[in-house]
């Protein structure tokens, strides 16, 4: 009697005979993805215009992109406004394309008033200004529980130290577009610091000084500790990055319609030299590891 060879045989037989002689078959590795979230959509399209091969998709109704970008592999999206819309962006984000890790980027609110429209904030850490127990004593912060561990979240979500560490080099080196004052055009200033988000747009002076005395805040917004929280506890690195497009007090909302497209371009800059710095990081590392040569 014949035995009869069909095609997963053969195939099954391929494998066992590799693996008999002491060899894998070659697996391929697909590169790091890093995702990009933007609050306002024309950061999005600023980086969606710079993409090579952008690949357009839609996850339950939301728009993902994914293309080349300063030489990383990215996924960027557009979660809109609200700490609802950016969990449920960031959540599927990191369950449909699998990042290395997570940067989230946007306008917000200068609750320093050193800083003004143009400046930027790279979150060392971010907390809700808003979550926690209001009972007879007043308001207090606190975390959630997260429903994975069954901890209590921190009040504040720590940056990804290597993100972080890269924004800083990248801070160093990026040219950003000039602010006009009264007195003439200034450049703007880059500073690491606490940013804080809440369900409201906050346009009162007396907020600020509140948030500033109980979170040590410079920049206030609506997404940010949203999207830090999903990182937190999907265990996915995340940084958040902020350009002033007001100072959060009375005249906030007009400022921020004067600012708003300064504040975007000069976010989407320092985004896209992050990546290059992380792109040029992964060549270093690649080179580094490339066998030398062969002794057999």
């Amino acid at each position: 009697m014949k035995r009869r060879w069909t095609r997963t045989t053969l195939c099954v037989a391929a494998i066992v005979s590799l693996t008999s002689c002491g060899k894998q078959p070659p697996k391929e590795q697909a590169p790091p993805v890093t995702a990009v979230l933007g609050a306002f959509y024309r950061e999005v399209a600023l980086l969606k215009d710079m993409m090579t091969s952008p690949q357009e998709r839609t996850i339950e109704g939301i728009k993902f992109v994914r293309g080349t970008l300063g030489g990383r592999d990215v996924a960027i999206a557009w979660t809109g406004t609200g700490k609802v819309n950016a969990g449920v962006t960031t959540a599927l984000m990191i369950e449909h394309f699998n990042p290395a890790h997570v940067i989230f980027t946007g306008i917000a609110g200068a609750v320093d008033p050193n800083l003004g429209p143009g400046d930027i904030v790279i979150a060392e850490r971010t907390a809700h200004h808003d979550m926690g127990l209001i009972w007879a004593e007043g308001f207090q912060r606190s975390g959630v529980k997260n429903p994975f561990t069954g901890d209590e979240n921190p009040i504040f979500f720590e940056a990804d130290p290597a993100l972080l560490a890269t924004a800083r080099k990248a801070a160093e080196d990026v040219e950003l577009t000039p602010i006009d004052t009264a007195e003439g055009q200034r450049p703007p200033r880059i500073v690491t610091g606490v940013i804080v988000t809440g369900d409201t747009f906050v346009a009162s002076r007396a907020k600020c000084e509140e948030l500033a005395e109980a979170l040590d805040a410079d920049a206030v917004e609506m997404e940010g500790a949203a999207v830090a929280q999903v990182c937190f506890q999907q265990d996915v690195g995340c940084l958040v990055i902020r350009s002033m497009s007001d100072k959060a007090d009375e005249d906030a909302i007009a400022d921020k319609q004067t600012f708003y497209n300064l504040a975007a371009q000069n976010s989407v800059t320092l985004v896209l030299k992050i990546i290059e710095h992380l792109g040029s990081q992964a060549d270093s590392a690649e080179k580094a590891l490339a066998p030398v040569g062969d002794d057999r």
